[in-house]
């Protein structure tokens, strides 16, 4: 199982994000649930880092990428974390048995 955990302010804006594990709904390679998660946050890591370009901590492994913002989160870099939490939940709508979000 993929197990997602969102960091969020007091203020309900979202400072950063873990994930790990492996989904096992496929063979290594082929499995679209894991390639869609690991698409997801990677892309929201870049955006951040490149686009907006905000000074954040990360973790990559092999099943792992842990994310935290160095300052407090803005407007833009919420529009990009909320986007990736929208995707990540659907993901999870359509294979909950392979991905669980908590807050």
């Amino acid at each position: 199982m993929i197990e997602i955990r969102i960091f969020s302010q007091a203020d309900g804006k979202i400072s950063g994000f873990s994930v790990t594990g492996h989904s096992g709904t496929a063979e290594r390679g082929q499995d679209i649930v894991c390639a869609g998660v690991s698409s997801l946050t990677q892309t929201a890591l870049l955006g951040i880092m490149e686009y907006l370009h905000r000074e954040v901590d990360y973790d990559i492994a092999s099943g792992k990428l842990t994310v935290r913002l160095q300052s407090a989160p803005d407007d833009l870099t919420e529009a990009i974390m909320q986007s990736m939490l929208l995707g990540l939940m659907e993901i999870q709508k359509l294979s909950p048995e392979a991905v669980r979000i908590s807050r």
